[in-house]
């Protein structure tokens, strides 16, 4: 029997508190990990609030986790103790309906999420599916790792989905917690990245993350053209936007994808997708694979979040910090 130390939100809305509970024994597909950093999302902030109305309570907030194989269920064949692992979003589906069997469980009606149907990595440890554990390769530092696993994934994912490879014009709308990785791993990749931001200051920051150009935003439209049309744009901020403006920037075929949410409804002119065969689409997180592919691709080619660390017990000043937006870009826990 192993007790979990970890902070927990006890109501909606209600400060983080140290709270306990007890693992008696693993599942065979179980591991039990010890937590060495977990990354602090947004979508962290909303479950403690119970924005989505899916909180359950005590709520042990934490899915972008990096951490130590301690022990391993009976089933367990791809892992051992000392393995160093990471765990996002998504703590289980049902891999047996069509979108498990064609590799895309991320899509599964019957997924669940980590913080949605179990405890997460505000913690000593945590028990977790070892199937929805991902080993890292060494050249990711434990502090960057945790944001790949949820921010990370989210815009790479979105990025293959929309059609990108190498050798495309991509914009990416909004310079922070996921737009500075969409920039890096459409740049690296050997992709023309614009990027679309507010303030000179992340214009700046755009460029030295790899964008090859930076368009001011004004009134909530940019304040020119790109050079040439976008194959891609890509919108990562959560503000409604003009969706017009930006479909008029993509060329015939060209996509726009959102991972930002906006609770406000889109209102969608037919005309700007008819006349060049545009697309809107919007992405979740990855697949399995994706996560893999993703995880080396991050290794291989330098990609890194810019994070700023905390130590687990100053969990309340960070994430007063994720809640002013004055993080640049991800909060990380160190436990």
């Amino acid at each position: 029997m192993i007790k979990v130390h970890a902070y927990a939100a006890l109501g909606p809305g209600q400060p983080l508190v140290p709270w306990s509970y007890e693992v008696v024994s693993l599942q065979p597909h179980e591991v039990l990990l010890r937590v060495q950093a977990c990354g602090i999302c947004h979508s962290d902030i909303h479950m403690i609030d119970n924005d989505w109305q899916m909180s359950r309570y005590p709520l042990v907030p934490g899915h972008e986790v990096v951490g130590e194989v301690v022990q391993c269920g009976s089933a367990v064949s791809d892992l051992s103790p000392g393995t160093r692992v990471g765990v996002g979003w998504q703590r289980s589906s049902c891999g047996r309906c069509d979108d498990c069997l064609r590799g895309q469980d991320h899509l599964c009606d019957e997924s669940t999420g980590l913080i949605t149907h179990g405890y997460g990595g505000f913690a000593s440890h945590l028990i977790v599916d070892s199937r929805y554990c991902f080993a890292l390769p060494a050249e990711l530092p434990t502090e960057a790792a945790g944001p790949l696993m949820c921010g990370g994934i989210t815009v790479y994912s979105a990025l293959r989905a929309a059609g990108m490879g190498s050798g495309l014009r991509i914009g990416v709308i909004g310079v922070g917690g996921l737009g500075h990785l969409a920039i890096q791993f459409a740049s690296r990749l050997g992709n023309h990245v614009t990027a679309f931001t507010t303030t000179e200051a992340k214009a700046q920051e755009a460029n030295r993350l790899g964008a090859h150009e930076a368009i001011l935003v004004r009134d909530g439209k940019p304040t020119r053209r790109p050079a040439r049309p976008l194959h891609i744009v890509l919108n990562t901020a959560p503000a409604p936007l003009p969706v017009e403006v930006y479909l008029d920037l993509l060329g015939s075929d060209g996509v726009l994808c959102y991972v930002g949410v906006t609770t406000a409804p889109l209102t969608v002119p037919l005309w700007p997708l008819l006349v060049k065969r545009r697309r809107i689409m919007a992405s979740p997180i990855g697949s399995r694979a994706t996560i893999r592919e993703m995880l080396e691709v991050a290794a291989q080619f330098g990609i890194r979040p810019c994070v700023e660390t905390f130590a687990l017990a100053e969990v309340q000043q960070a994430i007063a910090k994720v809640r002013q937006n004055a993080v640049r870009y991800r909060a990380v826990l160190l436990v």
